[in-house]
């Protein structure tokens, strides 16, 4: 018999705006008895790696929380608790979340209703799908994405796949070593990039090792 999930509710503050957030308590959870998850490949090690805030969401979240959104169709991919999703909701932006573990949309749908926002549009997709009606974004997001070598292209050729053709680009990594790998790819889409420390991480428990990057394309 398994445990209940144990839940965590917790604040957090970007400037005068406040998100709420319910999450796993911690990464320790696991809850598949119908092997839901297991059937895409996701493992009760990794099952609970979607249900907490990782130090690069939240970099993500200060960071387009300063960011000049509007009047843009914005995506965040593989969201996990979404919470830069849930902070551009709160300032009315055209967000849509995706992720690929079947539990996401349900805790999106309760942490939208904890924040009264409007409903995120929400598609779980893999970036290897070949059907998708998500459409194109002028903005796209993530954080944490490339875990794995074959990650590289498959993330790359999705947003590429999602993308206007005047598109940015802004993905925080935690330095797991395979963003210059990402970098070259997304030259072949003919986006330029650059990369940048986060600045003022004090909401931080420990120095941020990682970077944020940023690719941008024109239209041309």
């Amino acid at each position: 018999m398994t445990s209940p999930l144990r839940l965590r509710y917790q604040t957090i503050e970007f400037g005068d705006v406040d998100i709420h957030v319910c999450t796993l308590r911690d990464n320790q959870q696991f809850d598949d008895p119908n092997d839901i998850a297991l059937k895409l490949g996701i493992s009760s090690a990794t099952w609970p790696i979607f249900g907490v805030i990782w130090p690069s969401s939240l970099v993500l979240a200060h960071y387009i929380a300063c960011h000049e959104t509007k009047g843009k169709r914005i995506l965040e991919i593989g969201c996990g608790m979404a919470l830069s999703s849930l902070l551009l909701n709160q300032r009315n932006d055209d967000i849509t979340a995706t992720d690929y573990h079947p539990e996401v949309g349900v805790f999106l749908e309760r942490n939208t209703q904890l924040n009264h926002g409007k409903a995120i549009g929400y598609q779980r997709i893999g970036w290897a799908d070949e059907a998708s009606d998500l459409g194109l974004f002028d903005i796209i997001i993530g954080s944490d994405l490339l875990y794995e070598d074959a990650h590289i292209n498959l993330l790359a050729d999705f947003i590429h796949k999602h993308s206007n053709r005047a598109c940015e680009v802004i993905l925080v990594d935690p330095g797991r070593g395979r963003k210059n790998k990402f970098c070259r790819r997304m030259e072949t889409h003919g986006y330029s990039f650059s990369q940048e420390k986060p600045e003022h991480t004090d909401y931080l428990e420990q120095p941020f090792k990682g970077h944020i990057l940023r690719f941008w394309r024109d239209g041309n």
